[in-house]
């Protein structure tokens, strides 16, 4: 059995925006998520270029084990709880190695569709929830965009000056282990949901953090938080409880 969901995640800026604002909300968010000796590890961060396709590739490694259930953690071999994620992002397409689009017609027709909504309060888990990072309250000062009420999103249609966009973030989970297939498959979508939508409101909450930026400025970031995370992983606590991903 293979549980495959596509995460539809409107937002209230531009394809170009976006670009830069994800990848600084992901550099930010995977600080917070890294300590104690887990948390996330990049072992490459470099332009990439193959038949025709140009962007950027990266090797990342995830040190989880305290983040897994516990009845994973009680069976799970020594070493096991360690992923490998590679991602060649081709903006504004990403390919990695647990994200897949390109479904052939019968697949999508098992595929659930999740719609997320940054503003809506209860779709965060309540340990999540951060006054400051509440698209609801926020108010961004160099753009003018926020607080995000109840029906933003049919007022984003009809306001032609504000940019608007749909981020579609497809996961297919396989988890090959008997007996424990679809409790795991589950969980992990269940986390992926939360990841998506904690980074997203993160995303726009930050937005005067990262509205100037250019993508120069987001690869040097990079580097930097590249050794930060080294550092930060090697110290015995983790800086925040907010969530991290990659496209």
């Amino acid at each position: 059995m293979v549980l495959i969901k596509e995460f539809r995640v409107v937002l209230p800026c531009s394809v170009q925006e976006y670009q830069v604002g994800q990848l600084y909300s992901v550099a930010e968010a995977s600080k917070n998520e890294t300590g104690g000796g887990e948390g996330i590890e990049v072992l490459k961060n470099e332009p990439y270029e193959k038949d025709g396709e140009k962007g950027q590739y990266t090797h990342k490694i995830y040190h989880l084990k305290s983040k897994v259930p516990a009845f994973v953690r009680m069976i799970a071999p020594e070493g096991s709880l360690v992923f490998h994620e590679k991602a060649w992002n081709a903006y504004p397409y990403c390919r990695t190695s647990k994200l897949v689009h390109g479904l052939d017609p019968n697949t999508w027709k098992t595929v659930e569709i999740v719609h997320i909504d940054i503003a809506d309060r209860s779709q965060v888990e309540p340990a999540d929830y951060k006054a400051d990072e509440d698209p609801a309250l926020f108010h961004s000062v160099k753009t003018k965009r926020g607080p995000l009420g109840p029906n933003w999103k049919k007022e984003l249609a009809n306001t032609p000056d504000c940019p608007k966009m749909c981020a579609y973030k497809l996961v297919t989970i396989k988890f090959k282990w008997w007996g424990l297939q679809s409790k795991v498959e589950n969980f992990i979508q269940k986390q992926e949901k939360r990841i998506f939508t904690n980074l997203h409101r993160q995303l726009f909450c930050w937005i005067d953090k990262w509205i100037d930026l250019t993508m120069e400025d987001i690869r040097r970031m990079e580097d930097e938080t590249q050794k930060e995370l080294e550092t930060l992983r090697s110290q015995g606590q983790v800086r925040g409880t907010s969530a991290a991903c990659d496209e």
